[in-house]
């Protein structure tokens, strides 16, 4: 486990299956369409049962497909969380196509919602590292860079995030980002 301070709250980093964390919130590395897909998105909707796919299915209907960077948050149904923050994430096209702008702002958008709704503890997995494709080293350095600049500015209701962690790449990955992004944060 690795941690940072900013401005007195702490990013952890840790290995994981995000769908036994406690937490106010995890989030959901989602397809645009909402509906069930593999990977992170298949293994929460497993653990968490129907009830998640069908508050999906009513946001989908009621705002359509969900942009990449955006975030909407549904119940957690039997997850140990109280509810599920789902982002999309961008598909890597060799980072030319404002892919890291992208994943920033899917961050940045599930902190929003978090803070909206009053949630004090987030969860996150490594969005878009999966089936999108994008390289866990650069992925993992615009994460923590925007989660941090977030917890620096923005509402203080948030108490802790997480990074839950699937392999040892990706943590790696993570823990020598954190290491270069605590250089330039709030230490307090």
């Amino acid at each position: 486990m690795e941690q940072i301070r900013v401005d007195g709250r702490p990013i952890v980093i840790k290995m994981g299956d995000i769908t036994e964390e406690v937490a106010d919130a995890i989030v959901n590395a989602a397809n645009s369409s909402l509906m069930v897909g593999g990977g992170v998105d298949g293994a929460i909707h497993r653990a968490g049962g129907p009830d998640i796919l069908a508050e999906c299915r009513a946001v989908r209907e009621a705002r359509g497909l969900l942009p990449a960077g955006e975030a909407v948050s549904t119940t957690a149904g039997g997850l140990r969380a109280r509810r599920v923050i789902h982002t999309v994430g961008p598909i890597w096209r060799g980072g030319v196509q404002g892919e890291e702008a992208t994943l920033q702002r899917a961050y940045r958008s599930s902190l929003a919602v978090a803070a909206e709704e009053g949630l004090r503890t987030v969860a996150f997995p490594s969005i878009s590292t999966g089936a999108y494709g994008y390289p866990v080293r650069q992925a993992s350095v615009a994460a923590l860079c925007s989660v941090a600049s977030f917890v620096d500015e923005g509402p203080e209701i948030l108490e802790e995030v997480r990074f839950v962690l699937f392999d040892e790449t990706t943590f790696d990955a993570y823990r020598h980002a954190a290491r270069f992004v605590s250089r330039f944060t709030t230490q307090t």
